[in-house]
Order: structure tokens, then C-alpha cells, then sequence
């Protein structure tokens, strides 16, 4: 707790962050170290803030939580539209409290995108999406072609027009839309986005296996489990209070519609919930490895959990030491 007092007087906010694939064991390693270093943890996950989806989603149970208060979790109806810029909003806010009753932020969860903006502090600028507006580009696309939309792009933000395709549609109307909207070029609010330097001293702790097979192998062991703890039922209800679009959108969700619907049988549709999950394991660890931050700890590396937090205890506690040496 020393280091962490030391920390507290410096300009930035001390911050753990636990990544990794699905199925690995964020949560559990995410709690044990807020026991440890008088911490809170932050949800990162962008399933676990709708209610109603407990059990698709692997959202803690108050037992697994240990006593520690979580944060941004199961906050919204599933039909209220969300967004990164959203999640970082309200993350900072919630992480500044943290450190602001004295406990440590420990930032858990699988969604890179929402890790990433929150650590690397990226700024959003308040341009809502304009739907009439996207309706009338993409218009002119059919009827003009997407070098016509591309030379337009041009005349209001070259750069980013430079580095476009005629094909890359979506990109090009994007980009005139940012522009029409804020008056500001896209890849000017891109360069801004990062300017400000982040508010934290982060330490990055990442849960791999050097033997995909087991990972793999828990993945498809968490589907059994979540069907045993009545995953069917929870879809059910989703679709009978009206979130089915919500739950059509999600892995673990999703492809139990045609189950539903009569056109496959259920060990199908479980097997399919299996595939996707692995293949986003896959994206979920292409997304981290980036992130050079990251101390990745390989679960089978150690001959215990035992072993693994005290590695990840170590980490935790270096961070800080090194924080209050420089205060």
C-alpha cells in the first residue's frame, strides 16, 4: 500500500488493466488483485453493460465479484445505443472517483477498442451521425460513382482523400460527413484525438495460453456451462421483452436464432456458439499483441493460479514502486 500512497501524489492516476482472449480468466485475476491493492474494478466489456444478459455474456456473479464493487456494469437496456466514446466518457469519470476515494482503478475486459481509447486517452469529437445526411452521399455515390464522392472528400481533407480508394465507400462518406458536421477535416480530428497525453500510469496485464488447444478447449467448456446455467432462457426473455436485436448482434446470442426458429438442432447451434467464440479469442488477441504494453503472462506457464497471481502481484507492485520513486 506504500507504493500505492507514494503513487496517489504524482500527476497520474495509477491504473491495473487486465486484457486478454475470451475465457481466460480476467475477471477472477482482475479481482484478486483489487483484494490485494485496495482496488475497484472497471468493466472494459461492451456485452456486460446491457442487463438481461448475465449469462451470454459472463458477467460476474456477486460471488466471483468477492466484496469488490464493480463499475459499468449491466447499466443499460439492451436497446439503448452505446458507443466507445460513450464508454470512455463515463470510464474516466468513474475512474477518477476511484482514485479519488484512495483505492486503485483495475480496468478489466476484452474489448479492445474500448481498452485502447480509454488508456491512450483518445478524444472524441461531439459530431453525432447524421442519417439523412449519410442517405444523401450514398445517393450521390449510385448515382455519380465513388470518384465523384472521392474528389469532393478531396477539396475539404486531402489527406485522408489520399490515402482513399474510390472503392473504400464507407470510408469516403465518413470522411465527408466528419467534415460536414464539425467543419473539421477527419484526419485532423484523428492527429488531434491523441494530443492529450493519457492521465494514467498503466501497468498491462495480458492472460494467454502457450497451447491454443486449452484455451480453446475452456471456451467450448464456458458454452456448456452457460447452456447448464440456462442460456436458452435468457435468449428467450431478450426476445420476449423486445431485445432481440440487441441479442441477433452478440456471440453467444446469435446463433441460437435458427434454433429457435426450427432450422437446426440445438447441439448444431452449440457447437456453432463454440466456433464464433474461438475465432473471436483469435481477433481479441490480434487486437492486444499491438498494444506493446502489455506483460503477457502464459497461464501454463505456472503450476498453479497460486503462481500466476503472485507473478501478476509482482507486476502490480513494480508499477507502483516505480511510480512512487519518481514522486
Amino acid at each position: 500500500m506504500e507504493g500505492l500512497d507514494k503513487a496517489k501524489s504524482m500527476g497520474k492516476i495509477p491504473l491495473v488493466a487486465v486484457v486478454g482472449p475470451t475465457a481466460s480468466g480476467k475477471t477472477r485475476l482482475a479481482v484478486d488483485l483489487a483484494l490485494q491493492f485496495h482496488g475497484e474494478v472497471v468493466s472494459a466489456d461492451s456485452k456486460q453493460i446491457y442487463r438481461y444478459m448475465s449469462i451470454g455474456t459472463a458477467a460476474p456473479t456477486e460471488a466471483e465479484k468477492k466484496g469488490i464493487p464493480h463499475h459499468l456494469l449491466q447499466f443499460l437496456d439492451p436497446d439503448q445505443p452505446f458507443s466507445v466514446a460513450d464508454y470512455v466518457a463515463l470510464a474516466k469519470t468513474v475512474i477518477q472517483q476511484i482514485h479519488a476515494r484512495g483505492n486503485l482503478p483495475v480496468v478489466v475486459g476484452g474489448t479492445g477498442l474500448y481498452v485502447h481509447s480509454l488508456l491512450d486517452n483518445v478524444t472524441f469529437f461531439d459530431a453525432k451521425g447524421d442519417p439523412a445526411l449519410r442517405r444523401e452521399l450514398e445517393t450521390i455515390a449510385q448515382q455519380k460513382g465513388g470518384q465523384y464522392l472521392l474528389d469532393q472528400l478531396a477539396k475539404v481533407d486531402p489527406p485522408l482523400a489520399n490515402a482513399l480508394h474510390p472503392n473504400d465507400l464507407g470510408r469516403i462518406i465518413r470522411g465527408i460527413e466528419a467534415y460536414r458536421l464539425t467543419g473539421i477535416p477527419l484526419s485532423e480530428q484523428k492527429k488531434a484525438s491523441r494530443q492529450n497525453p493519457p492521465p494514467y500510469e498503466c501497468c498491462v496485464i495480458g492472460l494467454n495460453f502457450r497451447d491454443r488447444q486449452t484455451l480453446y478447449r475452456r471456451i467450448d467448456q464456458r458454452v456448456e456451462q452457460m447452456m447448464a446455467d440456462g442460456l436458452l432462457d435468457e435468449i428467450q426473455n431478450l426476445i420476449r421483452f423486445g431485445y432481440s436485436q440487441t441479442a441477433a448482434q452478440a456471440i453467444g446470442y446469435k446463433e441460437f436464432f435458427d434454433y429457435l426458429d426450427g432450422k437446426c438442432p440445438l447441439e448444431e447451434a452449440v457447437q456453432h456458439v463454440q466456433q464464433e467464440s474461438r475465432r473471436y479469442a483469435k481477433r481479441q488477441l490480434t487486437w492486444f499483441r499491438r498494444d506493446k504494453r502489455v506483460n503477457w503472462l502464459y497461464i501454463d506457464d505456472y503450476d498453479g493460479y497460486n503462481d500466476l497471481i503472485r507473478q501478476a502481484v509482482s507486476l502490480v507492485r513494480s508499477q507502483l514502486d516505480r511510480m512512487s520513486a519518481q514522486a
